[in-house]
């Protein structure tokens, strides 16, 4: 039967487009047609110029090329010729040139490092290919550096460098937080092509410690990491108020506000600058300007536009991009940045430059002996490229001379070629910015005359539209090419057909007597060839009856008409559509045979209509327009959902269909839109209703599809736009009956719970889907990879079957099929499953641990065997935990830390390591079963870091002139402590700050005295310890010296700080003095006065008595002494004759201890605040008695009592 071939209007351009001239072709490799022709090597497929391999995978240099016979292979590396044999890792895959270098086992991508070119070769000439130059990719390490925290004023600009290392290809550099988010920037923050972080000035919000350059080396999916850099942005009352541990009084004190300023340029310097870029790249210019406020960018282009379609914008306008740069882009930029105070220009000069690219490549020959040609060479570039030909990959003025050959710089012309001459040629188009390498064979061959398109094809075409018979042909010389109509008819000219080069025939206007038979003849000196097709001239399809114009009121029903005629052979697809749309989803829109119905019209429904007819060949349309219009006014009828169908009636009752009918209730008012048919099965599913089937509420009858086995009984709803009515009577019951399952379990698995196991399970029929009584399952397995036959088992109905004694971890193949007593369901697809799992048997090896800082180590391990995993491979997993000394280890647990990383990977990061410690780690390999064995336990030790803060610093025993300072060393030293520095400076009563005064303390002190100090003074004092890598964090203490020895507080008062008292010595207060002289007189008198009556009474009994049995504790001490021998109290007349008590003795020091006297006014008074009126009132409110303190040292710190004044006073 001939095969059809169909046209339309629509595609003639592209079966235009598809015909080419033959001479332009290769010498088609059909191995039915043209099997015995020879063909000069072509190369079809080779590396990029620039090859970056992946040193972790297998180096693939690609290499294929055609030919016949089929060429062979051959490589040069460096210019010389590159021996694979002698290479056992080197291997070229069969059939073809692909270089396959093996460094997974052995070896390094470093050793293949060079520039590799493939020749493929047979009889005909040698291709070859262009230089491929191979590079490993590299990802290096960010070199160590110490980071300085930056400070700075709030509104200073900033430039935080990244500096990425140098990687191929180069790296992806992008900035983010320690959280690995994004780091937010905006016209003010942004990040140079560079990579850098540019500030055009800082606020408060921008303090953090962790601004993070990171640079991404795709090829290898490995990123890197800078050191993280703090900056603190200080306002200008934080200056004013406190001075940072870090900085002199002379940088911070009396620091003034930012002033806002015109821009100036960060990037680029100076006021010009050049740019050279290669045509076809995307030319990337880049402004970025600090000031205050924020600038803004504008890019203007000098003498000219920018272009409309090519130009972009990138990072908030600091950047402008160009794609597919030319050299009408070359020419000078000017960046303007810009804000309230002021502008600033740059001006960049672009210059365009070009590698090699074709005007004219040249392209293959197929010439017979004797004839002519032309190989044309024509490439541009900036600077003019050099044009260079080779012959077979040989230089032409060192290759073989061909006297059919001459060469006139990009052209090489042929005449009288013989087959001698085939060859491949290559030209090469180079400047200093690249080069272009092209193959292009001139293959002489002697040929009769192929016709390459299949025989008897039947093209179908509408009449009067054009007709394209193929002819395509192959032949050495180019046959010339005939047309005959009919089996007698005479060669067609083109006074009516156009013949085109291809072959191709074209009646431009197809008539009914252009259908018969056609015939190609190819025709050269060498021969003939023939082929037949087949030409039917089809009616065309027009509309008869077209939609008309219509104008309805709103709420009625319209109809469009269309009638469609055709080509009897034709088959027409009708379809509507409204405003050149589909038809809205709607039931009241209605399409039946030449009409299209719309019920219940609405204001919405306005429009154009369109009915188009559509066949194999062509189409046609016609369109009409509707305006719906207000009704006229009625009376409001009362709406209400449709009253339930009745009379419910069964027939037409087969195995797996019935018909149901009903009669429609009535519709209140609101046309029925829609039946809704559910049903009930009484067997499985008493009481239960389902979703059966829907139909237009114009149908009273449904022809409903049944299964088998089900006991059916139905019921019907009515819809209308109100809503749906209540359900009709259940019809009468109708059981199907059985038949063997249609479908199969779902959701088929197969998972080990146990090493020796297989659980098969599988989602099983309900019993709507049995089909019948009896419902089984038959359960099939088999190992994936074996040659077992299929072990199969019938279980009930049931959802689980365990297979037991399997070996562990093998790809089982499972079926599961549903059966009943009727039969089997569907043969079932198979499904892949595995026995269980078990723990994995190898430890990974070669565990490599890398120190890359204080507080970050990177492991690299080698992966173990999959078959050792025994298992779903999960990933690996660290246990790596620090070093602890015996005596710790006796007092707890080691915490072992754990970081697990998913699937193959073979390297992860250790973080948040102890700086200046001792770790070991073990890497084990986990699958879903747990961990198989540890691998050997690696140590390493991280280097030193900056200590933490003192752990504590307290001011002890403050004096008139000294402060002794106390301290705990850091908790986290982080390494060898080398000193302590300690900087203090004073503070006035205004708050002011004094000069700074630097101290080096030696690490093994842990208390410090400072002396000739103010007295009086309150100090600030900033501490930190030190490594020999940096300075740690500061801990900081305020403390006072005193006023006197008798002012003196305990070190411990006031939240540990030492406040010393601010109370004047009342002993050289006038009032003081006067009130003393006083009560010395009126002791004088008293002590007048006893002597006198004393005198006067002589010896008493009493007294002799008294003397008699004196007291020891009562003798009159010596003279020295300085107290008094006898004196007695005078605090009342119940006392006179009490002797004074051994503790009411005033010490040699003349102070009153503590210890000693129990009634101090002190203990029962606000301590040092304690005073007294001028009558000796004491001033204070009663408290009770304090609790008793020690002194520190050998002076006290109480206030001077009474007897304290007196003493001093006598």
């Amino acid at each position: 039967m001939p095969k059809k071939k169909h046209f339309s209007a629509g595609r003639v351009p592209l079966i235009l487009f598809l015909c080419q001239m033959i001479s332009a072709l290769d010498v088609p490799l059909d191995s039915k047609l043209l099997g015995d022709l020879v063909q000069p090597p072509t190369i079809t497929q080779q590396s990029p110029k620039d090859y970056i391999i992946d040193p972790r995978e297998n180096i693939v240099i690609q290499c294929e090329a055609k030919g016949r016979p089929p060429p062979s292979f051959s490589w040069t590396r460096n210019g010389t010729h590159f021996d694979i044999d002698k290479d056992p890792l080197v291997t070229m895959k069969p059939g073809s040139g692909t270089l396959v270098i093996n460094i997974l086992s052995e070896g390094k991508a470093e050793t293949y490092e060079g520039v590799y070119q493939c020749t493929a070769r047979n009889e005909r000439g040698a291709a070859i290919s262009n230089n491929i130059v191979v590079r490993p990719s590299r990802s290096p390490l960010w070199t160590k550096e110490r980071l300085e925290p930056i400070t700075l004023r709030n509104g200073q600009s900033l430039v935080l460098p990244c500096r990425p290392p140098i990687g191929l290809p180069p790296a992806i550099i992008f900035w983010m937080d320690n959280s690995f988010q994004r780091l937010p920037q905006s016209e003010r923050v942004s990040q140079g092509l560079n990579g850098d972080l540019y500030f055009s000035n800082v606020l408060p919000e921008d303090t953090r410690e962790d601004y993070i350059c990171y640079a991404r080396f795709n090829h290898t999916q490995t990123i890197q990491q800078k050191q993280p850099i703090s900056l603190k942005v200080i306002s200008v009352d934080e200056l004013n108020d406190t001075i940072a541990a870090n900085l002199s009084d002379t940088e911070f004190y009396g620091a003034k506000p930012s002033k806002e300023r015109p821009p100036t340029f960060l990037t680029p310097e100076g006021n010009e600058s050049l740019k050279e870029e290669l045509r076809g790249n995307v030319l990337s210019l880049e402004c970025i300007a600090e000031g205050l406020p924020t600038p803004v960018i504008y890019w203007i282009k000098e003498d000219g536009t920018l272009p409309v379609n090519r130009t972009f914008y990138r990072n908030f306008k600091k950047t402008l991009q160009i794609t597919q740069v030319s050299e009408a882009d070359s020419g000078n930029y000017q960046c303007i940045a810009k804000n309230t105070l002021g502008a600033v220009h740059h001006t960049i000069s672009v210059t365009v430059k070009a590698a090699p690219y074709w005007i004219s490549a040249p392209q293959n020959l197929v010439l017979s002996p004797g004839e002519n040609g032309t190989l044309i060479c024509r490439a541009n570039g900036n600077p003019k490229p050099r044009i260079g030909w080779l012959t077979n990959g040989v230089p032409v003025e060192i290759a073989p001379d061909d006297p059919s050959r001459k060469i006139d710089g990009d052209t090489i012309m042929f005449s009288n070629v013989q087959e001698r001459s085939s060859a491949v040629y290559q030209c090469n188009a180079s400047n200093e910015y690249g080069y272009l390498l092209a193959n292009a064979f001139v293959n002489v061959l002697a040929e009769p005359p192929r016709i390459l398109t299949s025989a008897n094809i039947l093209y179908q075409v509408i009449a009067n539209r054009p007709a394209l018979l193929d002819c395509a042909f192959f032949g050495s010389p180019l046959p010339t090419i005939e047309w005959f109509k009919g089996t007698k008819g005479r060669a067609l000219h083109e006074d009516i057909y156009v013949l085109h080069d291809n072959g191709t025939l074209e009646i431009p206007v197809a008539q009914k007597d252009s259908a018969g038979t056609y015939t190609c003849v190819a025709r050269n000196k060498l021969g003939m060839a023939k082929n037949e097709v087949h030409l039917e001239i089809k009616d065309p399809t027009r509309i008869i009856k077209q939609p008309e114009y219509a104008v309805v009121q709103r709420g009625s029903k319209v109809s469009f008409e269309c009638k469609v005629k055709h080509d009897d052979t034709l088959i027409p697809t009708i379809m509507w559509l409204k405003d050149n749309g589909e038809l809205p989803n709607d039931e009241r829109f209605s399409v039946d045979k030449d009409h299209l119905v719309v019920t219940d019209v609405s204001d919405d429904d306005g429009g154009t209509y369109t009915c188009a007819a559509n066949t194999t060949l062509d189409s046609v349309s016609a369109s009409a327009g509707l305006r719906v219009v207000a009704p006229t006014p009625t009376p409001a009828p009362i709406y209400d959902v449709p009253n339930p169908p009745f009379d419910l009636e069964l027939t037409n009752q087969l195995d797996k269909s019935v018909q149901l009918t009903w009669t429609p209730g009535d519709d209140n008012n609101s046309p029925i839109t829609k039946f809704i048919i559910e049903y009930e099965d009484a067997m499985h599913e008493a009481g239960i209703w389902h979703h059966q089937a829907e139909v237009s509420g114009t149908q009273t009858t449904a022809q409903l599809t049944l299964s088998p086995y089900v006991n059916y009984s139905f019921r019907v709803m009515a819809e209308n736009s109100i809503g749906r009515s209540v359900p009709s009577e259940a019809s009468e019951q109708y059981l199907t009956k059985a038949a063997e399952p249609d479908q199969n379990p779902t959701s088929v698995e197969g998972i080990g719970t146990e090493p020796d196991n297989l659980v098969i399970t599988w989602k099983p029929l309900n019993g709507f889907q049995s089909n019948g009584p009896g419902l089984q399952y038959k359960v099939s397995w088999r190992q994936k990879d074996g040659d077992d036959e299929w072990t199969s088992v019938v279980v009930a109905n049931v959802s689980k079957y365990i297979v037991s004694g399997t070996p562990t971890f093998v790809p089982y193949l499972i079926k599961v099929q549903a059966l009943n007593d009727v039969g089997f369901a569907p043969e079932p697809a198979a499904v892949m499953g595995h026995s269980g799992e078990d723990l994995p048997m190898v430890a990974p090896g070669n565990v490599r641990v890398n120190v890359v800082n204080s507080t970050l180590a990177e492991v690299h391990w080698d992966p173990v065997p999959l078959k050792s995993v025994r298992g779903h491979l999960q990933g690996y997993r660290i246990y790596y935990w620090k070093a602890q000394s015996s005596s710790k280890r006796n007092r707890r647990h080691i915490e072992k830390k754990i970081l697990t990383f998913q699937g193959s990977k073979t390297h992860g990061m250790l973080p948040g390591l102890q700086p200046y410690s001792h770790y070991t780690l073990n890497v084990r390999v986990v699958n879903g079963k747990g961990e198989g064995p540890a691998s050997t336990d690696r140590a390493f030790h991280t280097p030193e870091g900056v200590p933490s803060a003192p752990s504590s610093l307290k001011i002890v025993n403050p004096t008139l002139d000294s402060l002794t300072l106390e301290w705990d060393p850091p908790s986290h030293p982080n390494g060898v402590l080398t000193e302590y520095t300690l900087r203090y400076q004073p503070i006035n009563s205004t708050h002011e700050l004094g000069p700074l005064v630097d101290l080096k303390i030696p690490a093994n002190k842990t208390r410090w005295t400072l002396k000739h100090l103010n007295f009086s003074t309150r100090y600030k004092f900033y501490f930190y310890a030190q490594t020999s890598v940096g300075s740690g964090s500061q801990i900081t203490e305020e403390a006072i010296t005193t006023v006197d020895e008798a002012g003196i507080l305990p070190p411990d008062v006031g939240a540990g700080k030492a406040m010393a008292s601010r109370q004047v010595d009342i002993a050289t207060q006038g009032w003081f003095i006067g009130l003393m002289c006083a009560v010395a007189l009126l002791i004088l008198i008293l002590l007048i006065v006893c002597f006198i009556r004393r005198n006067k009474g002589g010896k008493y009994p009493v007294k002799e008595k008294e003397d008699a049995h004196a007291d020891p504790e009562i003798q009159p001490m010596k003279e020295d002494d300085g107290t008094f021998g006898e004196y007695r109290s005078f605090e009342s007349d119940a006392e006179d004759h009490k002797p004074l008590k051994k503790g009411s003795r005033t010490p040699s020091d003349r102070t009153v201890k503590k210890e000693d006297s129990d009634d101090s006014l002190v203990d029962y008074g606000e301590g040092v605040n304690g005073q007294f009126n001028e009558d000796g009132s004491f001033i204070g409110q009663y408290s009770g008695k304090k609790e008793k303190e020690p002194a520190e040292g050998n002076e006290s710190s109480e206030a001077p009592s009474p007897v304290n004044a007196m003493n001093s006073f006598v």
